[in-house]
């Protein structure tokens, strides 16, 4: 007889010192969602409603927002639930669909950050043929991809993982991912290593061919003031982003993949929840700051409602 168990329930890592200081937490975390969602749904709100503003860029900023809203959501909730009732369990389906709406979250943001290079490069580089070639339609099928690939890449994996016999079910991070649920199995996770490896790939392509991007643009605005000036306002909030959320990643699938009990759990939670906290704060503030346009329409529609 097989000696593995599904388990249908996990248990999640519990931050220390939750008990003593579990309202502490409650309200510091609540005040980042409702940070997030407020600076979020106002700059859509605002790209929204500013018909200057309906330009392939800002339709794919606003697209950046609604997917830090949807990452957010995947674990804010479940977290504030965790720490007001101190109980640190989560059923394994709901496991899989935090996971999948944390995970397809985070490649949804690099797969719009390579759309917003492609953009900002036809408009410095090519801006003759900007209309041409970032229509309506266009812009829509960049739209699809920026979540079909997302969404498919991460189920196929959910879909692998799911297959396997599991032994344990103590998840050491604050919120599921596809991996930890891997390492709980007791059979062979070739497959799924193979496939995840594929997906790394894949993503670091997309950050080589952004970076490549942005340098050719440097290069290419050197000769002008007019595209330095262009390139300084609307390339540099892309760059910090991607090098930012870059970051935050790289550590998180290392930490998951070869990680080592030697790193503070404060360290490690800090990094783990960096990919969730601060990209969906940073980015409409960012953005808001740094593009002249949006934040000329951010004050006019903070004037008009004062």
């Amino acid at each position: 007889m097989d000696n593995s168990t599904y388990f249908v329930i996990y248990t999640l890592m519990q931050p220390e010192g939750s008990y003593s200081h579990r309202h502490i937490y409650f309200t510091c975390f609540s005040f980042f969602y409702i940070l997030i969602l407020f600076l979020n749904i106002w700059l859509c709100v605002v790209i929204f409603l500013e018909r200057a503003l309906h330009e392939p860029m800002y339709i794919f900023l606003c697209n950046l927002c609604l997917n830090g809203i949807f990452g957010a959501t995947g674990f804010y909730p479940k977290f504030l639930h965790d720490l007001i009732l101190d109980s640190y369990v989560i059923p394994s389906y709901m496991c899989a669909l935090q996971s999948f709406v944390i995970y397809s979250s985070v490649k949804c943001e690099y797969c719009t950050l390579a759309v917003m290079a492609y953009d900002r490069h036809v408009a410095i580089c090519r801006p003759l043929d900007y209309h041409t070639k970032l229509n309506r339609f266009t812009c829509l099928l960049l739209l699809v991809f920026c979540w079909f690939v997302p969404f498919i890449t991460t189920l196929i994996a959910l879909l692998l993982s799911n297959t396997l016999a599991l032994c344990r079910y103590h998840i050491d991070k604050l919120y599921c991912d596809n991996w930890s649920m891997v390492k709980l199995s007791c059979e062979s996770t070739v497959a799924n290593n193979i496939y995840g490896l594929l997906g790394i790939s894949f993503y670091f392509c997309i950050f080589a061919i952004i970076m490549v991007s942005y340098i050719k643009l440097a290069i290419a605005c050197k000769a002008s003031l007019e595209c330095r000036r262009k390139f300084w306002q609307t390339c540099v909030p892309h760059i910090f982003s991607l090098v930012n959320f870059s970051v935050a990643m790289l550590f998180d699938t290392l930490y998951n993949r070869y990680g080592s009990s030697n790193i503070p759990d404060s360290l490690r939670n800090f990094l783990a929840l960096e990919i969730i906290i601060v990209p969906p704060i940073f980015n409409p503030l960012i953005y808001g700051l740094k593009l002249k346009e949006v934040r000329k329409r951010v004050w006019k529609q903070r004037l008009n409602i004062c």
